[in-house]
């Protein structure tokens, strides 16, 4: 949880963004819009990319040639974001994401990282241990999946499409979205039907 800011930081910000308006590089309004699209952000709009993508061959496509147009489609603007990029798992493939450097993640389709995936014991462990890390989650993968990590950086930001569980044919986009989580979207755990 993050501390109350300081009236001291709360000037700092107030000058930073008047000399930045004054400037003529960005307008308090701009500002103001970014902060609201940032909270905006939730890994509900991942999950409801990942549905829609199990019941859209043309959005499926989509998201795994140009993940950040998958999600301008689905109405989250991508401006100024890294590139987005959609990891399909397969039979025998899964995928973990990990940012081996800091905290790079899909922020606007996953909202703020967890505290977890920011952790050196994670960033760390993703790359040198993943089955182990995956069993710690209580993620068993069938014998013999490959696991491919990922490393999601300040240039290129990475989410996972999972396979799709099964028995949930007929289901609609909304009961599918409800199976996909964050952890799901970064790799660590497996939708469940």
């Amino acid at each position: 949880m993050a501390h109350a800011p300081t009236p001291e930081s709360v000037a700092l910000l107030a000058r930073f963004t008047a000399a930045l308006a004054a400037a003529g590089i960005v307008t308090e309004d701009q500002i103001a819009e970014q902060i609201a699209r940032t909270d905006r952000a939730d890994p509900r709009i991942g999950a409801a990319m990942v549905a829609r993508a199990w019941t859209d061959l043309a959005y499926h496509a989509l998201m795994l040639k140009d993940g950040s147009a998958a999600a301008e489609e689905m109405g989250v603007s991508m401006a100024g974001a890294p590139p987005l990029g959609v990891l399909a798992d397969a039979p025998g493939l899964h995928h973990l994401v990990v940012c081996t450097l800091c905290s790079c993640y899909p922020r606007a389709v996953l909202g703020y990282p967890p505290h977890w995936y920011k952790s050196a014991a994670y960033r760390s462990r993703a790359v040198r241990d993943p089955r182990g890390v995956l069993a710690e989650w209580g993620t068993t993968l069938p014998e013999g999946t490959q696991i491919r990590v990922v490393d999601s950086t300040a240039d290129y930001r990475w989410m996972v499409l999972p396979t799709r569980p099964a028995g949930t044919e007929g289901w609609d986009a909304a009961r599918l979205a409800g199976l996909v989580t964050r952890d799901v979207l970064v790799g660590t755990r497996l939708p469940t039907a």
